[in-house]
């Protein structure tokens, strides 16, 4: 699991075609995987609820503010993404707010068999993918095809940075109709 997140995350750094259905796969199968973990738990105290809700709504959070950050640009009339600097700095305080919080629940009286890691980052990378899906629809130009893959490093062909990506406010406005 550590392998697969640490090739997404050096896939991103260089870049890498913006597809919506390979921007929501890692996180719905980190998802199931977490859920199935939690399931075999059984009966789940009030008190066990309470943390897997506020780690959950911390960890979408944490993801959402990540994919705030994320740059995106066209190459070949498709969407691309690419992680700049301040994306790693969110990835480094969500785990220690992360971290933070789990020791506090567990503190707490939490279950320490509930402390999923593929559901923690399953949530994060699904509050990323689901900031940077409203931008990417918001920026009016199309989302790579799907399952294309990595078209691995193009030297002297960076895409073209959107200047006016939209932001997650604009993205949320525009694509509920709202003018801004």
């Amino acid at each position: 699991m550590v392998a697969g997140i640490g090739y997404t995350i050096a896939r991103r750094a260089i870049g890498e075609p913006l597809a919506a259905r390979d921007l929501f796969a890692t996180p719905v199968i980190l998802l199931a995987l977490g859920v199935h973990r939690v399931s075999e738990h059984g009966h789940l105290a009030a008190a066990d609820w309470f943390w897997l809700i506020c780690t959950g709504v911390v960890g979408l959070a944490f993801g959402v503010w990540r994919g705030t950050t994320v740059r995106l640009a066209v190459r070949d009339g498709v969407l691309w993404q690419r992680y700049p600097a301040r994306a790693y700095l969110v990835w480094v305080v969500s785990l220690a707010g992360n971290a933070a919080l789990g020791f506090l629940a567990l503190s707490a009286g939490m279950a320490g068999d509930l402390r999923s890691m593929p559901l923690s980052i399953g949530v994060g990378l699904l509050g990323e993918a689901l900031a940077i899906g409203a931008r990417g629809m918001a920026a009016g130009v199309p989302f790579a095809p799907s399952g294309a893959g990595h078209p691995g490093l193009r030297f002297g062909a960076r895409p073209a940075e959107l200047p006016d990506a939209p932001t997650l406010r604009q993205a949320v406005l525009t694509l509920s109709g709202v003018r801004h």
